[in-house]
């Protein structure tokens, strides 16, 4: 059996950056308006800072505005609160991101909710989470929305495809259970409690591994010819002390029975950021038109 096609999330989300590119141009000659995206990070978590310099530098690079609020660990919730209303009320701002995890003396439902869903670009308001259940118009979490951009470079029409989403989270599992019924796929979401695991996957046409746990998807999983996508990414020790980047699935075991498959890194990591630039335009042409 031949070995998976790799699905090269890198190149997939520079031509998506490009076409966002294009579309600011659009935007600015025909309306005047240059999207503005603020990113608030609360703390200094390594991993955050490193994101949020990753969403500033692709931002300013599609030509748009780019605005970062780093506010200290100690922030309160309610000064937090207060910049969210600030930028709600902002016209040169046109999607708010607040970088999560947050402190744990802030409560993260509070800070969504209190994000203007217009302006709401990860796709977490109640609002967008309900548009998007019902199958309305809404800005879709950016992670799940690049997932489904990368299965289909590798098929275009995913109708009356088997889809196992392992994991539930609100972030990825879930949203992306909506964005695949809307595809026309058959949707199983598995999770911890999921018996026989191995066997719900192994039905799957589609599997989109989402569950934080190193190379939990082996091979043996895998029906073939299947698209896997790999959302985890996590950093492991290997027997000889280096250290390296695995995701969710064992990509060697993996490659060898699926028919196309998402590198960690280089597969859904560059997509998130491509969808938020993408999500933000969405935004900022919405106000546009009204």
């Amino acid at each position: 059996m031949s070995r998976a096609t790799i699905i090269d999330g890198k190149a997939i989300a520079e031509t998506l950056r490009r076409e966002v590119a294009a579309g600011v141009s659009d935007l600015k000659r025909a309306h005047g308006i240059v999207p503005g995206l603020a990113v608030v990070l609360v703390g200094g978590d390594p991993a955050s800072q490193v994101y949020v310099r990753t969403k500033s530098k692709a931002t300013t690079d599609a030509g748009m505005l780019s605005f970062e609020h780093k506010l200290p660990a100690e922030t309160a919730e309610p000064a937090l609160l207060a910049l969210i209303a600030e930028l709600n009320g902002r016209k040169d701002v046109h999607g708010i991101l607040v970088q999560l995890p947050l402190p744990k003396h802030i409560d993260a439902r509070h800070v969504i909710e209190a994000i203007d869903p217009a302006k709401d670009v990860d796709g977490f308001h109640p609002t967008n989470v309900g548009r998007l259940a019902s199958g309305a118009h809404a800005l879709a979490p950016c992670t799940p929305s690049g997932c489904v951009i990368l299965a289909k470079s590798v098929r275009n029409d995913l109708a009356g495809l088997e889809a196992v989403i392992i994991g539930r989270s609100n972030v990825v599992g879930k949203p992306m259970a909506q964005l695949l019924l809307a595809e026309n796929c058959t949707v199983t979401i598995a999770h911890s409690r999921t018996r026989d695991l191995a066997s719900v996957v192994r039905r799957a046409d589609l599997v989109v591994a989402a569950v934080g746990r190193p190379e939990m998807v082996r091979g043996s999983w895998i029906k073939p010819g299947a698209i896997v996508i790999d959302v985890g990414i996590q950093r492991i020790v290997s027997a000889d002390g280096k250290s390296h980047l695995v995701g969710d699935v064992a990509f060697d075991e993996a490659a060898q029975v699926a028919g196309a498959i998402t590198p960690v890194p280089g597969g859904v990591g560059p997509m998130t950021v491509a969808c938020l630039l993408r999500n933000t335009l969405q935004a900022a042409n919405a106000i546009a038109r009204a």
